[in-house]
């Protein structure tokens, strides 16, 4: 057994530009819950957006940074290129026929690794799957914009573009406690844990892609579940002792945090489960306030003022003096 006992995926976070596009987009046209709104840790100008099931489950959860100006990013070597979701078996038409309704673009159904799905790109072309996967149900809220036998499940997988992979490969299977479980092609299917939907990274070689670029439309980390700090603490010495440069650990409030990148040039991120994100804020008001690290909570009222206004699915209004 790996020393953090991997359980699966814990979030995705990545770049995107309008904040109220990308709000537009997750909450109302995916029908995730807005579970937090809070600002980046290392750069209050901008808010940290969290979507997922209607408690913020771990392995639920992608999260953005706006960064406006930070102009597109490229899909490359070096970057989480998919992030895909499990929806319910038998769904899948249903959402094809929701994405044609609001003019979405998406590709033709395929099957990979034994999974129908389709591939569509965000407003800030982040490519997105949705899989028909065995997946536990969401948990559902009050006011959720879809049914549960179409509401998505979790985040199924996600896809590493590498130059070769085999010493992803190594990390992944070794300190990392993955099993390789599938080949398809150029792309290798990794689960860990209990396996399944949601534990799942595939790794694609892809020696003629360039490298990728960071900026709106790609992703800046992906995070695994570790079921507390012991389980974090282990990994993160075995990996120094292993001689890779990871980060101290670090408090997000909701979860604690170490950082390192794979041999590949993706950056990894293992996060706790606990405590969760109903630390601040009760499962009826989940996501409706702006919550601030405590360094921040002083300067609140510059902080709102600067940030661009911002009007969640409820109709609650942040940022722009409002807040």
């Amino acid at each position: 057994m790996a020393p953090g006992d991997l359980q699966g995926i814990h979030h995705v976070t990545a770049i995107c530009g309008d904040a109220q596009r990308n709000v537009d987009f997750y909450a109302g046209v995916l029908g995730l819950r807005v579970v937090k709104l809070t600002v980046n840790f290392d750069d209050p100008t901008t808010y940290h957006l969290y979507y997922g099931d209607g408690v913020g489950s771990p392995g639920s959860i992608i999260t953005f940074f706006p960064y406006v100006d930070s102009g597109p990013g490229r899909p490359g070597v070096g970057q989480v290129t998919t992030t895909s979701y499990a929806i319910p078996l038998g769904s899948l038409d249903a959402w094809m026929a929701r994405l044609a309704e609001r003019t979405i673009d998406f590709d033709a159904p395929t099957e990979a690794f034994g999974c129908r799905q389709i591939t569509l790109l965000d407003p800030d072309r982040l490519r997105i799957a949705l899989v028909e996967a065995e997946a536990p149900a969401a948990s559902g809220w009050e006011g959720a914009p879809l049914a549960p036998d179409i509401a998505i499940r979790r985040i199924h997988s996600v896809r590493l573009a590498e130059e070769a992979g085999e010493s992803t490969a190594r990390l992944l299977t070794g300190l990392m406690g993955f099993r390789e479980t599938g080949t398809e092609g150029t792309v290798r299917q990794y689960e860990v844990g209990s396996g399944g939907s949601g534990t799942i990274v595939e790794v694609q070689c892809s020696p003629d892609l360039p490298p990728g670029r960071g900026g709106q439309g790609s992703v800046h980390h992906v995070a695994f579940r570790t079921p507390d700090d012991a389980h974090q603490f282990a990994l993160r010495a075995a990996l120094l002792a292993d001689g890779r440069n990871v980060s101290p650990i670090m408090d997000r409030n909701y979860f604690r945090s170490i950082y390192f990148r794979e041999p590949g040039g993706v950056l990894f991120e293992v996060a706790t489960d606990p405590p969760g994100f109903l630390i601040d804020e009760t499962d009826a008001d989940l996501g409706t306030h702006l919550k601030l690290p405590a360094q921040y909570e002083p300067h609140r009222e510059a902080i709102v003022r600067r940030l661009p206004p911002l009007r969640l699915p409820n109709g609650v209004e942040i940022g722009g003096g409002a807040g």
